[in-house]
C-alpha cells in the first residue's frame, strides 16, 4: 500500500512500512525510511508505483483548465478528492485525484487553500483583482527583461538613466528598475559602477566620483545664502606689530599671520595673530548653524567648498593693508635658549604688511640664508629671529618626544588648469618638501599657539576641544591630555577658525579668556561638562573624515590623469612593506604583486600596465630592483 502526503510544501508518494495511531512510517524508492503524521496524508492507494503516480499526475494536471475548474467547483469549501469524482464523472483513480490536487494547488489565485486537501474558490471580485495583479507582474517581468537585455547590449534605457544615481546611492530594491539593473549586473559580471559607466550614465569616472559625494553630502547644492556683517573693529586697539602671512598660492582664507619685535640682542616678542570670525558667529545663531552643518571647508583639486559664506572671508581674512580684528598671542622669549618668559592673549585689530606666497619664498629661504646674516634673504629681519626661536621650540619638543622629528616626505600641490569637473583639464603636480624651512617655521608657531592656548583654558577651568595622542592613539576630547608625537602637554586646534568648526568653538572659549580672565567661566559659551561639546566632537570627527576621504579620492583620480597626460609608462617607486609601494614622482601608493623579499626603502622600477580611473588604481609589473635602498 502507498500513500500520497505533503512534506514541507512538496507532494510525495511512498510505500507504507508501518502504521501507528497518529503516524506512519514510510519508505522511499531508495529505501530511506521516515516517520510522517497522518494529518499530512491525502489518501492511500495500491497502484501505480509512487514514481509513476507523480509523473503521470503532473502530466495530466497540465491538461486541466483552471478557469473551468473554478466555474465547476462548489462555492463553499470542498475536498479535492470528492471534487475529483464530479469533475471526471466517475470514481477517480489515484492518478486523477493527484492530478486534480496538483492543479488546485498550482492556482492560488483561483482556489484558496483551507487545509489538507481542502479548498475554496476565490470570490469573483477577488479573483479578478488577483488576475489583474498577475497580469501586471507578467508585463513587469517582460519590461524588466527588456531593460536588462538592452543594458547587456550596451544601451541605457531612459527609465534606468532617470534613476541611475539612486541605483548607486540608495537603491529601492522593490522597483522594476532596480531588479532589471541587478539582473544586468549579475549577467554582465561587472560591478554596478562599471556597468553604469560603460552605459554612459555618467560621462566619466570623475563625474561618477563627484556625483556620489555631492548627492550624499550636498543634495541641495554647495552655495550658501548671502549674509550681512556689522563692524567688529570699533573699540579695538590697533597693534603696531608688523605681521606677515605665509600661505599657498591661491589661498583666500588667511587665518594667521606672524610678527616679531627684537627687544634686545637675545630677547624677542613674537606675535601669532589669528582671524576672529568668532566675533560674528555666536553659539546657536544663524551663522553658527551654517558653520556647524559643514564643520569644515572641503578641499579638492581646483575647487573648495567653504565652511563659511564668502562674506566672512572678505570680512575677517587677514588681507594685507586692511584693518582686521585679530586674536593675538604674544610671547616674550630668549633666542638663545627658547625659554618663554611671558605670554598674553589680546583681542585687537591689525594691519598685515603683506600676504606672502610660500612657493615664491621657498627657493630663497634656505638653511644657509636663515643662519648666515651675510646671505641676502628676503624679509630677513622678520624671518631670521622667527627661525632661530622656532628651532629652540622644536628642540624642546624633541626632548619631550625623545627623538627628533624627521619628516622629509615630499608633498604635492595640485594645480588644475581648467574646470574641476572636466577630466581633460590639465593638471600640474607641484612638489614641496614637508620639512622645508619656511614650512617648519610656520608650523612651529601654530603648535606653540595651540599648546599655549590649550594651557590657558586649563588654567582658567574652561572646557575646550583638545587633541591628544597617547600610546599611538589620537583622539579628541573635552579634557587636556598630552600629545606625545608633537611633544606638548596639551594641544587644541584654534588657528584655522575660518576653515574648521572645532577651531571656531575653541576661539569662543579663548576670546572669553582674553576678555574676562578669571571670570571667563561665567560668560564663556561652553561651561564645564557641557554635553553639546561631546556632540560637536562626534559630528566633527564623522564629517571631517568624510571630507578627507573625498579629497583623497579626487586627488588619486587626478594623479592618474596626470600620469596619462604626461604619457608616463614607467615609474620609480619606493618599497614600503609586503606588496605596497609609493611612486617617487607623484603622491600615489599602490600594491604590486610578485615583489619578493625586499628592504623597506628599496628603490624599484615599475611598468604601468593599466590605469583604472573608477577603482582609482593602477596595475604594475616589476621591471628592476635598484640599488641601494633609499634612506628610511
Amino acid at each position: 500500500m502507498y500513500v500520497l502526503f505533503e512534506d514541507s510544501g512538496k507532494f510525495k508518494a511512498e510505500k507504507i512500512f508501518s502504521d501507528a495511531d497518529s503516524t506512519l512510517q514510510v519508505e522511499s524508492a531508495s529505501g530511506k525510511r521516515s516517520k510522517i503524521k497522518k494529518n499530512t496524508v491525502f489518501f492511500e492507494f495500491e497502484q501505480p508505483e509512487p514514481g509513476t503516480l507523480l509523473e503521470q499526475a503532473e502530466t495530466l494536471s497540465q491538461t486541466l483548465d483552471i478557469q473551468f475548474l473554478w466555474e465547476c467547483a462548489p462555492q463553499e469549501e470542498f475536498q479535492a478528492t470528492e471534487f475529483a469524482a464530479d469533475y471526471f464523472g466517475h470514481e477517480p483513480n489515484a492518478i486523477e485525484k493527484t492530478a486534480l490536487i496538483l492543479a488546485l494547488h498550482s492556482a492560488p489565485a483561483y482556489f484558496h487553500r483551507k487545509g489538507r486537501g481542502l479548498y475554496r474558490p476565490a470570490p469573483p471580485e477577488i479573483l479578478n483583482a488577483a488576475l489583474a495583479a498577475i497580469e501586471r507582474k507578467r508585463l513587469q517581468e517582460i519590461q524588466q527583461k527588456a531593460w536588462t537585455d538592452a543594458m547587456l547590449n550596451g544601451e541605457l534605457p531612459p527609465e534606468i538613466a532617470a534613476v541611475a544615481g539612486s541605483l548607486l546611492i540608495s537603491p529601492d530594491k522593490n522597483t522594476q528598475e532596480w531588479k532589471a539593473f541587478d539582473a544586468a549586473v549579475t549577467q554582465s559580471g561587472l560591478s554596478a559602477e562599471k556597468l553604469l559607466l560603460k552605459l554612459d550614465a555618467w560621462p566619466s569616472a570623475l563625474a561618477l566620483h563627484r556625483y556620489r559625494f555631492f548627492s550624499q553630502h550636498f543634495p541641495r547644492g554647495i552655495d550658501l545664502p548671502p549674509v550681512t556683517l556689522g563692524d567688529f573693529l570699533e573699540g579695538l586697539p590697533l597693534t603696531d606689530a608688523k605681521a606677515y602671512s605665509v600661505d599657498d598660492a591661491g589661498t583666500i582664507e588667511i587665518d594667521d599671520a606672524l610678527s616679531v619685535t627684537q627687544l634686545d640682542d637675545d630677547r624677542v616678542r613674537i606675535g601669532v595673530h589669528i582671524a576672529t570670525p568668532g566675533l560674528a558667529i555666536l553659539r546657536d545663531n544663524e551663522f553658527d548653524q551654517m558653520a556647524r552643518k559643514r564643520m569644515s571647508t572641503v578641499y579638492m583639486p581646483g575647487q573648495k567648498i567653504p565652511m563659511l559664506p564668502h562674506e566672512f572671508v572678505e570680512h575677517f581674512s587677514l588681507q594685507a593693508g586692511a584693518e582686521r580684528p585679530t586674536l593675538s598671542l604674544y610671547v616674550e622669549g630668549s633666542l638663545s635658549t627658547g625659554e618663554i618668559f611671558h605670554s598674553e592673549t589680546k583681542l585687537e585689530k591689525i594691519v598685515v604688511q603683506e600676504n606672502l606666497v610660500q612657493s615664491d619664498l621657498d627657493p630663497h629661504v634656505t638653511l644657509e640664508a636663515l643662519e648666515n646674516p651675510e646671505v641676502d634673504l628676503p624679509y630677513g629681519d622678520w624671518l631670521r629671529p622667527l627661525w632661530q626661536f622656532s628651532r629652540q621650540l622644536s628642540a624642546k619638543r624633541d626632548e619631550v618626544r625623545g627623538k627628533p622629528e624627521n619628516n622629509n616626505r615630499v608633498e604635492y600641490t595640485f594645480d588644475l588648469q581648467g574646470p574641476p569637473d572636466d577630466p581633460d583639464s590639465p593638471i600640474n603636480l607641484i612638489p614641496r618638501v614637508r620639512n622645508a624651512p619656511l614650512g617648519l617655521l610656520t608650523a612651529e608657531y601654530m603648535i606653540m599657539a595651540n599648546s599655549l592656548w590649550g594651557g590657558l583654558l586649563v588654567q582658567l577651568g574652561l572646557p575646550g576641544i583638545y587633541r591628544s595622542q597617547q600610546a599611538m592613539r589620537t583622539r579628541m576630547s573635552t579634557h587636556a591630555a598630552p600629545h606625545e608625537s608633537i611633544g606638548v602637554p596639551q594641544y587644541i586646534w584654534s588657528t584655522s577658525p575660518l576653515r574648521r568648526y572645532v577651531d571656531l568653538v575653541n576661539q569662543w572659549q579663548i576670546l572669553a579668556a582674553a576678555q574676562h580672565g578669571v571670570s571667563a567661566r561665567l560668560v564663556a559659551p561652553f561651561k564645564p561638562k557641557d554635553a553639546d561639546l561631546y556632540a560637536i566632537i562626534g559630528a566633527f570627527d564623522s564629517q571631517y573624515t568624510a571630507w578627507g576621504d573625498f579629497q583623497h579620492t579626487i586627488e588619486r583620480y587626478w594623479v592618474l590623469r596626470w600620469l596619462q597626460q604626461q604619457d608616463i609608462h614607467q615609474v620609480e617607486a619606493t618599497f614600503i612593506k609586503e606588496d605596497l609601494v609609493r611612486f617617487n614622482n607623484c603622491p600615489f601608493t599602490t600594491r604590486v604583486g610578485g615583489l619578493g623579499t625586499l628592504e623597506r626603502g628599496q628603490q624599484l622600477r615599475l611598468e604601468i600596465c593599466q590605469i583604472d580611473e573608477l577603482q582609482l588604481d593602477v596595475s604594475c609589473r616589476l621591471l628592476d630592483v635598484l640599488d641601494p635602498p633609499a634612506a628610511a
